[in-house]
């Protein structure tokens, strides 16, 4: 089977599995969504008290348990770590003010287009430019410190809390907190959504689907088989919608989501510039977790605690659309992910190596 044929036979079953979600529970254009499910997630650990987005979403486990199994079984678990873990971090804490700033990580954002939600459209123009720049200090030879291999042990460690948690979740569910209305209350049944998110992360994992991947590797390689993926993706909830009738096209009253396109666009190219440096979108930095990656782990606990700070804070948008304190972390955020790609780029052309297929 070719490459082209994998991602996009990949791309319509991550649809179909997106939609199935999205029709039995999660809410509406967010069948799946990594930050908006690591938020709810953080809420549940209670790490914030934002009342209406707390659950401790089984599909979180499912992506992480899901790339495990499956780094398992085609023996490609290589526990390995950089030397730059504090940078991804922060990296990562950034990336998810901006996912929360626009309402919805990168996998998210293709949902909402493919339910009409034209708002997301400026995010995937904000999402390009910010890979753009990325780009752009890779062929300059940005880099942070390379990996190296770890004992075995240190990759499972991940994995195993993720397990504990999930176990806890269904033997002692009152521990977490839950919402009683708002996002978080709304999630498909539990085997479900466990289900799915165990399949889409060993998808992604034997596949290296990835969204920021689909547009770097159309800017460093001129490949499109990740992109026809993603195409393919949409295409697949587009259909469900329109079949369904939950096809909306416009602006306005779109579930989840505010239309401040200046704001739309920003945070999604924060969430592209992080991305690129950091070699995988959301997504994939859990589905990284779960195969060993101490980097990938890295950044997904900066995602928690900028998931943490955007409730506590007041960083996160609502309907009513950004706040003040997020569009000052979004510029900042953008500053800081500047500053690292001049102090980490060598200013020399270079060959550049896939982001995704070093994961």
């Amino acid at each position: 089977m070719s490459k082209t044929v994998l991602l996009t036979a990949s791309g319509i079953a991550i649809g179909v599995l997106a939609l199935i979600l999205a029709t039995n529970g999660n809410p509406p254009n967010m069948g799946v969504c990594v930050a908006c499910f690591l938020r709810d997630t953080t809420g549940a650990l209670k790490l914030h008290n934002a009342a209406p987005v707390q659950y401790l979403r089984p599909e979180i486990f499912g992506f992480i348990l899901g790339a495990f199994a499956a780094a398992l079984a085609a023996r490609e678990f290589n526990p390995s770590a950089g030397y730059s873990p504090f940078l991804r971090l922060i990296l990562g804490f950034f990336m998810m003010v901006g996912c929360l700033v626009f309402l919805g990580c990168p996998m998210r954002m293709v949902l909402r287009i493919a339910g009409g939600d034209l708002n997301a459209v400026v995010g995937l123009v904000g999402f390009v430019a910010g890979i753009g720049v990325g780009v752009l200090f890779l062929l300059k030879n940005f880099a942070l410190p390379p990996r190296n291999p770890q004992p075995g042990n240190e990759g499972v460690w991940f994995p195993l809390l993720t397990l504990g948690l999930l176990a806890l979740f269904f033997f002692k569910g009152d521990l977490f907190a839950a919402s009683a209305q708002g996002p978080g209350s709304q999630h498909a049944p539990v085997w479900l959504s466990l289900v799915g998110g165990l399949a889409i992360g060993a998808i992604v994992q034997r596949t290296r689907f990835c969204f920021i991947g689909m547009i770097s590797h159309i800017f460093l390689f001129r490949q499109f088989s990740m992109f026809l993926g993603v195409v393919a993706l949409t295409l697949a909830v587009f259909a469900g919608n329109l079949a369904l009738g939950k096809f909306n096209v416009g602006f306005e009253s779109q579930p989840i989501a505010h239309n401040d396109a200046l704001w739309n666009f920003l945070g999604m190219m924060l969430v592209g510039l992080c991305g690129a440096f950091l070699g995988g979108c959301p997504l994939r930095q859990v589905v990284g977790a779960g195969q060993g990656n101490s980097d990938a782990t890295m950044t997904v606990i900066g995602m928690i605690l900028g998931a943490a700070a955007a409730h506590n804070f007041a960083l996160a948008s609502s309907a009513a659309g950004p706040t003040a304190g997020g569009k000052s972390v979004v510029v900042a955020g953008l500053v800081f992910a500047v500053v690292v790609g001049l102090l980490y780029t060598r200013m020399k052309p270079r060959t550049v190596i896939s982001p995704t297929a070093r994961n």
